[in-house]
């Protein structure tokens, strides 16, 4: 979700007379973006109509509107905490804000009368500002979420706020609830020089060779040293090379066995110095009193090693004091476990009791290498997991949250199961969200051009003035894979028809002769959307954008090129692109690249963007928040301050266009021009447009 709030969102609510879900037919077809549009994907739809008329309560400067594109690709990123750990398919836990799409997590699914976890992918990930809850349960983990997320519990899907009647009424946690899921999670460790230390005694010790051989040679005493382990995980024979490595013992790795049958194949490192050997030995030597660390790395080396995830989760091995160390970390660590009687090969079992949360508790507490060994996948989800609600408190405050839409329509957040349920704006009428699907799934009306000629047929259409790119713009990045508006302005050049591009795109220069003859029998204006020329600002509130140094220069062009080119300084951001340098920089630049109008707009905030930009601000400048409640109780800023900025403009105007003797620098070129009322720059409310 981009943190810039640009025109294109100012003037969404204006701008749809009808629900989309009215103007489109279904998906036709689904595009994933290759090469530079890698990461982004396109669904193409046949739009019903394309000349959408703007609903007669607007404030709005202008009545008919194109828009060939839903989402845009200029939007900006942001970055903010979300520290709620989700559950991955791999069996570890990552930070649900560093979620992103394509990512696998553990979800669930009914089968017959029981859920089972299952993979699922991330579809996608956003964050909303909302007020803040916190549900404590009888472990002591608290939740923090929106009153409307809703978890899984013994008695069904439940909101974490509502009530028991009235408008808020909706089945909602009390504690009489318990919250079904995994159990709570373990604390990952750190990989330490403890940790590795233990995780190399029990790898080694439990599935590695190591020894000093001593022989004649030609009567003459010689000695060999060698170590070696063999494996068909690569994962854990990684770890313990790289964990060797740090030790600053060197190894080789080789493919020890071929494949055959169902045996996999087999892969080995390898130590033959006496140095590098004697070295493994001290490092895998049982310690006199082991640390925390050494015990989890002890207990991951050992569970790679010998170690099944069945109903259970045991390690086999014949070695008593093996066994003695495993049972002695288990309890060091908080497990607890049993040993079996031996079998007749002497192999005896260390169980850990608990069922399967004590199982994934265990494997994220140590953190094994091997995948295989960590997931649950296909598991059934039973009731020992649960854990009771304690109390659910409104914190009166909000705060920045984040959620995910899976697959499976969940996923398994600190330990419990979580639907996709934050509330936010849906990304149009495809039901998707105008935060990163807003940015990265770009909706295409692929027959843009062909509804367009039909539209303005003369039989049915008066010959108003069309504005285009008041929601989306309409020369994003895509714009160069599709050419829909190029294919418009032809349409709206053949009809004669008078029309307007807003744009923050150079991509304009490549229609500019198209544009140009446009000019030459209708008229057309162009305006460039340029907030502040600072790269810094530029770079943290819009980097997917061109350069604004090249949108001033597609101004001049434009101009001197016969179409008029007007600016909207927009939006201007309070406390990062307000400042009278500022300002004055972007207002000198257009001035001498000849703009027809200077317009600024201060940000706007509409419901849904709001969230969305606060969030955004809470991660890149904090300090700003105060002065953002202050002047955002409502969507507008006040008047007085919109009219404070629009007189600071006017001023700083004035002294450029009289520093360059009273005209423009240049001049757009003479052309005729169909007699028409001159175009208006869309200015929202309380905002005034400067003409030069």
């Amino acid at each position: 979700m981009p943190p810039i709030a640009d025109l294109r969102w100012q003037l969404v609510d204006d701008t749809a007379a009808d629900p989309q879900g009215a103007l489109f037919e279904e998906v036709v077809e689904r595009h994933i973006g290759k090469g530079e549009y890698r990461g982004m994907e396109f669904l193409h739809v046949n739009a019903r109509r394309v000349v959408n008329e703007v609903p007669a309560a607007s404030r709005m400067p202008f009545r008919f509107t194109i828009n060939a594109y839903r989402g845009c690709s200029h939007a900006c990123s942001y970055c903010a905490a979300g520290h709620t750990r989700v559950l991955m398919a791999d069996g570890r836990t990552r930070p649900i804000a560093d979620i992103r799409p394509g990512d696998q997590v553990i979800g669930t699914e009914r089968v017959g009368q029981c859920r089972r976890y299952v993979s699922t992918p991330v579809l996608d990930h956003w964050s909303v500002i909302k007020r803040a809850f916190r549900t404590t349960l009888d472990d002591g983990a608290e939740l923090v979420t929106s009153g409307d997320h809703r978890f899984l519990s013994d008695r069904g899907w439940k909101y974490v706020a509502g009530a028991e009647q009235g408008a808020p009424r909706r089945p909602h946690l009390t504690p009489l609830n318990s919250l079904l899921g995994i159990g709570p999670f373990g604390e990952t460790p750190s990989h330490t020089p403890d940790y590795r230390r233990g995780y190399l005694c029990g790898m080694i010790r439990g599935d590695g060779t190591i020894g000093h051989d001593d022989y004649l040679v030609r009567g003459r005493p010689a000695s060999r040293h060698g170590f070696r382990l063999a494996l068909v995980d690569l994962e854990p024979l990684a770890r313990t090379r790289a964990f060797l490595d740090a030790e600053a013992v060197p190894t080789s790795r080789r493919p020890f066995a071929a494949a055959s049958g169902d045996r996999a194949e087999i892969h080995a490192i390898s130590a033959q110095s006496r140095p590098a050997v004697e070295t493994i030995e001290a490092v895998i030597a049982w310690p006199i009193v082991p640390s925390d660390d050494w015990a989890r790395g002890f207990m991951a080396g050992i569970y790679d090693a010998e170690g099944h995830l069945g109903q259970v989760i045991r390690i086999s091995n014949s070695d008593s004091e093996i066994l003695g160390w495993t049972t002695r970390a288990m309890r060091q660590l908080g497990f607890t476990s049993i040993e079996d009687a031996a079998q007749g090969n002497g192999v005896r079992n260390v169980r850990l009791l608990g069922g399967l949360p004590a199982a994934m508790r265990f494997v994220q507490t140590v953190d094994p290498a091997t995948t295989r060994k960590r997931t649950i996948i296909g598991r059934a989800m039973k009731g020992r997991g649960a854990r009771r609600v304690v109390s659910i408190k409104d914190l009166g405050f909000h705060m920045a949250m984040y959620d995910i839409t899976t697959g499976a329509g969940d996923f398994v957040a600190e330990g419990v199961v979580s639907h996709n349920c934050f509330a936010r704006p849906t990304h149009e009428y495809l039901g998707m969200n105008a935060g990163e699907d807003f940015d990265r799934r770009i909706v295409v009306k692929v027959n843009a051009a062909e509804r367009v000629r039909a539209e303005l047929a003369p039989n049915r259409w008066g010959g108003d003035h069309i504005a285009m790119g008041t929601n989306t713009d309409p020369y994003q990045r895509c714009e160069g894979k599709y050419r829909l508006t190029q294919a418009i302005v032809k349409e709206l050049a053949a009809a004669r028809n008078p029309f307007s591009i807003l744009t923050k795109s150079t991509l304009i220069l490549r229609d500019l002769d198209l544009l140009a003859e446009a000019a030459k029998t209708t008229e057309v204006r162009a305006n460039f959307s340029i907030g502040a020329l600072d790269d810094e600002v530029w770079k943290l509130t819009e980097p997917g954008t061109p350069h604004p140094l090249r949108r001033v220069e597609a101004v001049a062009k434009l101009n001197a090129a016969g179409v008029p080119c007007g600016v909207l300084v927009a939006p201007v951001l309070p406390g990062l692109s307000d400042g009278e340098d500022q300002l004055e920089a972007v207002v000198k630049a257009c001035v001498e690249a000849g703009a027809v109008s200077i317009t600024p707009i201060l940000l706007h905030l509409r419901p849904g963007v709001r969230e969305h930009y606060l969030d955004w601000l809470a991660g890149a400048r904090p300090d700003l928040l105060p002065r953002y409640d202050d002047l955002y109780p409502r969507s507008y800023a006040p008047r007085s301050t919109q009219e404070a900025l629009s007189r600071q403009v006017a001023r700083l105007v004035a002294r450029h266009v009289a520093r360059n003797g009273g005209r423009r620098a240049a001049p757009a070129a003479t052309r005729a021009v169909k007699a028409a009322p001159r175009l208006p720059t869309p200015t929202p409310p309380q905002q005034q447009s400067f003409r030069i």
